[in-house]
């Protein structure tokens, strides 16, 4: 398919409802208002296509940008290219989601997101916490610098009540992460996660609410999935 056969696509399946509650969240013109279901069709016919994901997110259309993400062949995406995803990502879906998900299962992960929660941008920010959660995920204890994460639990202790909004939302997401995926980590990350307690986002007057990061790391171990690691970050 080419990239405007796909954008016709889109377009059909789009939804105002969709449409307005992707807005509602941060979504701006020009978008169609996709469900992930919808998208998932699409992707059936493309399979993974380097190029064609590079075509769909420049357009600079929401919908296709997500798909561009699903669709990213993550062996072939390169820094630079990652790069410039992450410039372009204006809001959650995009910052947390998309761009996080293809660099976490990238070979550049781990330092691009050591790279990015130092940005001065905000989604940029979020983009590097929720990359080494899905990191994280993805790889066995034995592949990951265990010290470093240990550290960035630290830090998430002392900095994230002070942090910009999405990147305080990554941040507890990231202590359910670690807490989740790394036995090694559990217990410093549940003692992280009792620290810091209810973590407060501006969610935008929409239903969401921000997990608390403990009970949801203990829910985890209930069910005996402490340490299962993910085969993808994308979903």
């Amino acid at each position: 398919m080419k990239a405007t056969e796909v954008l016709e696509e889109l377009k059909a399946y789009g939804s105002q409802q969709t449409k307005k509650t992707h807005m509602n969240h941060g979504a701006k013109e020009p978008l169609y208002g996709v469900k992930v279901q919808d998208l998932k069709k699409i992707l059936k016919k493309t399979k993974k296509n380097h190029e064609l994901s590079l075509e769909l997110y420049a357009t600079g259309n929401s919908d296709a940008m997500y798909l561009a993400g699903l669709m990213a062949d993550e062996n072939q995406i390169t820094k630079a290219q990652l790069e410039e995803w992450v410039n372009q990502a204006y809001w959650y879906y995009l910052s947390e989601y998309t761009v996080a998900w293809v660099a976490a299962e990238s070979p550049y992960g781990f330092e691009l997101g050591l790279k990015w929660i130092e940005s001065d941008k905000e989604m940029t920010a979020a983009s590097g916490w929720a990359t080494l959660a899905c990191f994280a995920a993805l790889n066995e204890d034995s592949a990951l610098a265990l010290n470093i994460y240990s550290q960035l639990l630290e830090r998430v202790a002392k900095e994230v009540h002070g942090e910009r909004n999405r990147v305080r939302y990554v941040m507890n997401g990231f202590v359910i992460a670690i807490g989740s995926y790394i036995k090694e980590l559990c217990s410093k990350a549940k003692e992280v996660a009792e620290h810091i307690g209810e973590v407060k986002v501006d969610v935008g007057g929409t239903a969401c609410k921000v997990p608390l990061a403990k009970v949801y790391i203990d829910k985890v171990i209930d069910k005996g999935r402490l340490g299962k690691k993910r085969k993808s970050a994308r979903c």
